[in-house]
């Protein structure tokens, strides 16, 4: 049995990448070798996917390989001592003992050790372990060392199998055992679930914050702020004060579905800060001034501006942010400028007001009522874009016009369906139309951006619009929480659980963000998809030799980009066949 790659051409597209992963194997008939599939296993749209299928083939071919073969050892037997292997000193064998004849091998088990050699490694050094402890002040009865171990030992795995392949909490413990050679009790999990407290989060984030602001030699000047909704696969709401979830606005679209808000804090890099859990009915806006205020309590913060997109500009905010200022709270927060007052928004529309940055780039800087400072960009680039959109959407507003007159299928104010208006007849009848008045009216706004900074700020315009614009790296990590590492759909009910959830998942945002970091600043930049298919890529076999009683371990061939991360790591790789045991 072997991995096949078999490229699907198209005559209509012939330099479309489309790649085939099947799993074939060959046989005689009538004298003639030929190959059948035995799964096929998927098809690669880019060089990336095509990787991970490679990965997911070869696993799929060991367990097809193995399924009728019964081995000498369990799985946890074969891959401990490639997960912690012996010392040197310790693995002293006789030239004779590697003396093996191959047709007398039997490959046991393949495992996947680049997970947790790297993220294991790095979980370790930050001292992950330490969120368990339980501190003095508390009121729980602290564990024995060996009872604490099992619950960070499962901590730890189930963090990285939330790296390495993302699932139910059930589907993670079934992966590990597979792939990994680590064997958990479910029901254990779910036990050190319950074991992550209010006190067990609030270290998480502490270390979040400490470990990040150790990178930038104790000084953070930047800290960036959004919030996201993640839907959960059932349909009922929960009940108490401290339920969670709650049905509310879903930017996943699935309204009819519970969620949770969460609040993110990161560093214009993208490394964590540190998280807050709301309600699923809990405005996005509202997130703001509670998260910042627990910055501030818990690590005395001050002298650091807060970025946030126009989503949480609303008028609590600003009588919050108010009372806040005295507190050396500074802030970059978006504003919505198309409902400012009138006054405003004739200077605004007004472009002598404005001086110009560079070739592509203007910008005026307003006070506001209250004494804060609006600074509104021009952008060329951005005027082109916002026509070109308006230009579309009101052409596909037209052929749907063309194809139903019917005043009820138009009813909806959403997106540009804002310009159609309705009129009547000498016959009394109604008809839509396109009102170009209010077309010509939008456009006035095209490539306008409004920031709101504290009255006192003292930042640069080119600084504001500078540090606003690094508000992506926000962006780009909840697209890593919830694609990379699945932290949606959530499957589980007590709210207890679902912030244990949370928390395994931002654990496995703050090793993924840190690797990739120091990956970037000591070698070169590689995304934590990539850096991920590298580390699954690296696999033992564990074979066997029953006629010399001993155990084998083969490493995998590493690509180059590997072995700098373990190098970059401290961690030494194994490249050649080594002994694991005698039996």
């Amino acid at each position: 049995m072997f991995i096949r790659v078999k490229a699907k051409t198209s005559k209509k597209e012939p330099d479309l990448f489309r790649k085939s992963v099947q799993l074939v194997e060959s046989f005689r008939e009538m004298g003639k070798v030929k190959q059948r599939i035995v799964k096929h296993i998927g098809v690669a749209h880019s060089e990336e996917q095509l990787e991970e299928l490679k990965v997911l083939a070869t696993s799929v071919q060991i367990a097809l390989e193995n399924e009728n073969d019964v081995s000498l050892f369990n799985p946890e037997d074969l891959t401990k001592d490639i997960l912690v292997p012996k010392k040197e000193e310790d693995e002293i064998y006789s030239d004779e003992d590697y003396n093996v004849d191959i047709r007398t091998l039997h490959e046991e088990s393949r495992v996947v050790t680049g997970i947790h050699d790297i993220y294991g490694n790095l979980f370790d050094e930050l001292n992950l372990a330490s969120v368990f402890e339980a501190s003095k002040d508390t009121a729980k009865r602290p564990k024995t060392p060996t009872a604490l171990a099992k619950v960070v030992d499962t901590f730890k795995n189930i963090v990285l199998a939330r790296i390495a392949q993302p699932d139910s909490k059930a589907a993670s413990v079934e992966i590990l055992a597979n792939n990994f050679g680590v064997t958990l009790d479910l029901s254990k999990v779910y036990r050190m679930m319950d074991d992550i407290d209010d006190g067990v989060i609030e270290k998480l984030n502490t270390l979040a914050y400490n470990t990040t602001k150790r990178l930038f030699n104790d000084k953070i000047d930047v800290i960036y702020f959004d919030a996201t909704t993640l839907y959960f696969e059932s349909f009922s709401e929960d009940e108490g004060d401290d339920a969670l979830k709650k049905n509310g606005y879903s930017k996943d679209l699935k309204f009819n579905q519970p969620q949770v808000v969460l609040a993110l804090m990161v560093t214009k890099e993208g490394l964590p800060i540190g998280y807050e859990a709301f309600s699923g009915d809990t405005f996005d806006g509202h997130t703001l001034i509670p998260s910042l205020k627990v910055l501030r309590d818990k690590y005395s913060i001050d002298n650091v501006v807060y970025v946030a997109d126009s989503g949480m500009f609303n008028k609590n905010n600003l009588e919050e942010l108010e009372s806040l200022e005295g507190e050396n709270f500074n802030y970059i927060v978006g504003a919505r400028i198309k409902n400012l007052s009138n006054d405003i928004k004739e200077q605004i529309t007004d472009m002598s007001n404005y001086r110009e940055l560079n070739s592509e780039i203007k910008v005026a800087r307003f006070t506001l009522d209250n004494g804060r400072q609006l600074i509104v960009s021009h952008s060329t680039k951005r005027e082109k874009k916002d026509y070109n959109d308006r230009i579309k959407g009101i052409e596909k507003l037209k052929k749907r016009l063309q194809g139903s007159k019917s005043v009820k299928d138009h009813l909806s104010n959403q997106g540009y369906k804002k310009y159609l208006q309705l009129e009547s007849s000498s016959t009394c009848d109604m008809s839509i139309t396109i009102d170009e008045d209010k077309i010509a009216k939008d456009a006035i706004w095209d490539g306008l951006k409004g920031l709101v900074v504290n009255s006192d700020s003292t930042l640069s315009d080119e600084e504001i619009l500078s540090q606003y614009n690094n508000l992506w790296q926000v962006e780009e990590s909840f697209r890593i929480t919830k694609h990379d590492l699945k932290i949606r759909p959530i499957y589980h009910f007590k709210p207890r659980r679902v912030r244990a959830h949370l928390a395994i998942s931002f654990a496995a945002y703050m090793l993924t963000r840190y690797l990739e970091y120091r990956v970037r600043v000591q070698f070169k930049k590689l995304s934590p998809k990539k850096i991920k298919n590298l580390l699954l890529g690296v696999q033992t076999s564990i074979s066997v030799s029953q006629t010399k009683r001993i155990k084998y371990a083969l490493p995998s061939n590493m690509k180059v980009e590997t072995k700098r991360i373990y190098s970059l790591m401290g961690v030494k790789a194994k490249t050649t066949p080594y002994i694991i045991e005698k039996f």
